[in-house]
């Protein structure tokens, strides 16, 4: 039901490091995060209840698997960033007035817990007063533990961002930039030299240096300079590794801490890329590689010659070679440019009659790029065409990409999710009678949003654990916290008028057919409450006309989705293929061995 975390030494036998399967009974108990000490000797695990965003801490000593403390409780959007041996920061938030699951929370405060001190006495780092009120707080020790890095944000976007020197007994908190007009973090240090991420004026993101002691933004001097290409980085090994997104595919350069570029890494294939980090002094780092029809594997890589070879692939019965997978361009309804990747089985016949889904996002600057999915997979296998966009209001082209698909220009996503469909049918992929579209969270809003303004371009409609009513989301848990990309109806007359206008629980009329529609949410969802899927589901039933079902799918003991059981996940997708191949009127599906294997 849940991923197993294995260790080995080099050379030596794996063995089971943690066996989240333990967890719980019924599997619903999961493994939230992991971070070890800089010294390895100790790991601090969190773990999730019932796919509930809060956590809880457990803490081990790695070499006897004993455990030292159980358990820290009330975590919440945080990690663990450790500080030697003695303890460790998290961020956390008062217990809410009213339901875990649906009241609202937006003072997070970050905490200091000395090992072997009652939770109760954790020292208060930040966050405690009305001035450093902010719904999101994040923290972070530097590698060298010289430096305390908080990241205070009122939203998903933009962050301010403050230091304090932690050699220093009376280090005060030093601000180095107080506003959250730009996303800024500290990648690496060497002494007093901060290396920092940032957009700020630099919308595809660069690296900066500045001096901890001077760290003000008029002070920052151009490390690695903005691109036409979004730029993301990772340090180990003594380098800077630098990944652009090309039309949402990687390229991966290396630098040293002198600027210098040393290499290009030359990747496996065509796809998405990540990891290389590590330590200072690690001789070898690891990377992942993936794409959509080619399995998430990991490679070993030497950073100082720049040699790599696989150290670990996935046993599946799937081969790649069978499929193809391109990249085309499309226009959107103003004339903007958008990439798709379409992935099929090879001999595809361009007749209309293919079963499609058609995946979006769009939001939240988060970047869609290929990676591959057993789920896809099996639909694939089916015969069916999986179609991604990469919509405005992701990051695939940095903060002007994603500032085109937030507030009053959120139409904008839905925009090019539709004109992604009228392609696909206008090359004959699929047809309006074989078309699925499916996203989930703000996901979930782009089918919401697309299947109400344009009910007759698709056949089924899979809303996942979707934002649905736009007038009242920020009322919920973290909700207020996206105001970034949405707005709120309170924000001005204006944006109220607007949201309304989108909002999928608004704009379900009566006396039109809506497609087939399977709704899909968990009840112990505390980031999108299932309020929103509840009252679109009871929407569209009332008012559906024709004879396409309108139907909910409500996972007990489940939240937005991480941690899943794979049970669960299996009789999700069970349930959602059969009722998309059923209403885009198949009476048996194409390849039945398949099914029975993933079943199995």
């Amino acid at each position: 039901n849940q991923s197993v975390v294995y260790r080995k030494k080099e050379g030596g036998e794996e063995e089971i490091f943690l066996d989240p399967n333990t967890f719980s009974e019924d599997g619903t108990t999961s493994l939230a995060g992991l971070s070890f000490s800089k010294d390895g000797s100790l790991a601090a695990y969190l773990i999730s209840e019932g796919g509930s965003d809060w956590r809880k801490a457990i803490v081990l000593n790695v070499a006897s698997m004993e455990v030292i403390e159980d358990t820290l409780t009330d975590i919440k959007f945080s990690g663990i960033s450790w500080k030697g041996n003695e303890g460790f920061y998290y961020s956390s938030y008062d217990k809410p007035e009213g339901s875990e699951l649906s009241a609202k929370t937006d003072q997070h405060k970050v905490f200091y817990h000395t090992l072997g001190e009652e939770q109760a006495k954790d020292q208060l780092i930040y966050g405690g007063t009305a001035a450093e009120k902010h719904r999101y707080i994040s923290a972070s020790v530097t590698e060298d533990e010289h430096y305390l890095v908080i990241y205070p944000a009122a939203t998903t976007s933009g962050n301010k961002l403050l230091i304090q020197d932690l050699t220093d007994p009376n280090g005060l908190i030093i601000t180095v930039l107080d506003d959250t007009d730009s996303d800024a973090f500290v990648i690496d240090n060497k002494g007093a030299t901060l290396y920092i991420q940032t957009n700020r004026n630099a919308p595809n993101k660069k690296v900066v240096t500045v001096n901890a002691l001077q760290p003000g933004a008029e002070n920052w001097k151009d490390f690695i300079p903005e691109t036409e290409n979004v730029l993301s980085t990772s340090t180990g090994g003594g380098y800077i590794f630098a990944e652009y997104m090309v039309d949402a595919i990687s390229k991966v350069f290396q630098y040293d801490y002198d600027g210098n570029l040393i290499r290009e890494v030359e990747l496996p294939g065509i796809g998405s890329a990540g990891g290389f980090r590590g330590k200072l002094e690690d001789k070898t780092l690891y990377f992942s590689f993936t794409n959509y029809n080619t399995p998430g594997s990991i490679y070993q890589i030497n950073p100082i010659t720049g040699d790599y070879s696989s150290y670990w692939k996935p046993e599946i019965d799937f081969d790649p070679n069978a499929y193809d997978s391109k990249q085309v361009f499309y226009t959107s309804k103003d004339g903007t440019k958008v990439p798709m990747i379409i992935t099929y089985k090879k001999g595809l016949n361009l007749n209309g009659q293919n079963p499609t889904i058609l995946y979006g996002y769009g939001g939240f600057n988060i970047s869609l790029t290929p990676s591959f999915s057993v789920v896809n997979a099996i639909w694939m296998e089916q015969g069916g065409v999986y179609a991604v966009p990469n919509l405005r209001g992701g990051g695939e082209y940095g903060k002007k990409w994603h500032d085109a698909g937030t507030k009053l220009q959120k139409q904008n996503v839905f925009d090019d999710f539709i004109a992604a469909a009228e392609f696909l049918v206008s090359e004959k992929y699929t047809s309006s009678d074989h078309l699925a579209i499916r996203g989930g969270s703000n996901g979930g809003l782009l089918v919401g949003a697309t299947m109400t303004q344009r009910p007759e371009l698709m056949k089924v409609a899979l809303p996942a654990v979707g934002v649905m009513d736009m007038l009242r989301y920020h009322t919920f848990t973290s909700g207020a916290g996206w105001a970034y990309d949405y707005g709120t109806s309170e924000d001005s007359p204006e944006m109220f008028e607007y949201l309304k206008a989108y909002s999928p629980v608004h704009n379900i009329k009566e006396g039109v057919s809506y497609p087939a529609t399977l709704v899909t949410t968990g009840d112990h969802d505390d980031r999108v409450v299932p309020a929103h899927s509840f009252k679109f589901a009871a929407e569209l039933q009332e008012k559906q006309t024709g004879t396409n079902p309108a139907l909910i799918r409500i996972e007990t003991n489940a939240g937005h989705g991480a941690g899943t059981p794979i049970s669960k996940t299996i009789e999700q997708y069970a349930d959602i293929f059969a009722f998309t191949f059923y209403n885009m009127g198949y009476e048996k599906l194409p390849n039945q061995a398949v099914l029975k294997e993933f079943k199995d």
